[in-house]
């Protein structure tokens, strides 16, 4: 019995041991990845609407009111993380910058940052998590995908298999159909709170 008392105890200390050293590497890295993020986020931001010389919050969006709308239009899996104005030097609205989830990938979450004008115009995406698979899902990333988003506007994004034949249409990736399907839901969500908040001509 005291043996056993004895090894149990040994292994309450190493736990406890060990307990404190990860509360010690967390608290030593948490600052830092939330600005690694933050710096992430910033850029993405910039990238998909340059002409924007910052990006705030304001109180003619919502998050919420983002999510009502995605739930309302039928996109499933998909929610809204963050909507910002995008404002030039001169605090003229450049458009809005949006930051969507949907859970519906391959490798799951695909997180993005999508960008459109006041008039409805789609400049493009940046993505910030993507664990599909590398050499298919992962192409999501890649120009030849993302591009097929930019410069266009339209109601909404349908994705297919047999080639674009117009602006709302999208050539699905090669072998990562469910990939192309969740990013273009992505897109939609997006499309479908723009579309509630009258800046579109």
């Amino acid at each position: 019995m005291n043996r056993i008392l004895k090894e149990g105890l040994i292994l309450f200390a190493i736990t406890v041991i060990a307990g404190a050293a990860l509360g010690g590497v967390y608290s030593i890295t948490k600052n830092p990845i939330a600005a690694a993020q933050a710096k992430a986020e910033q850029q993405a931001y910039q990238n998909v609407m340059p002409d924007a010389s910052e990006f705030v919050e304001d109180e003619s969006v919502s998050v919420e009111d983002a999510n009502k709308v995605i739930a309302d239009a039928g996109i499933t899996g998909t929610e809204m993380k963050k909507v910002l104005v995008g404002k030039d030097a001169n605090g003229a609205v450049v458009g809005y910058v949006m930051n969507v989830s949907n859970m519906e990938g391959y490798g799951g979450e695909l997180n993005f940052t999508v960008g459109i004008l006041a008039d409805g115009t789609v400049t493009g995406y940046e993505t910030l998590i993507n664990n599909e698979t590398a050499g298919l899902g992962q192409k999501a990333k890649e120009a030849s995908f993302s591009d097929q988003f930019k410069n266009k506007k339209v109601e909404q994004f349908t994705v297919t298999k047999s080639g674009a034949t117009s602006d709302d249409q999208i050539d699905a990736i090669s072998g990562a159909t469910i990939t192309s399907n969740a990013m273009t839901k992505g897109m939609n969500a997006c499309l479908a709170y723009f579309k509630t908040l009258g800046g579109a001509n």
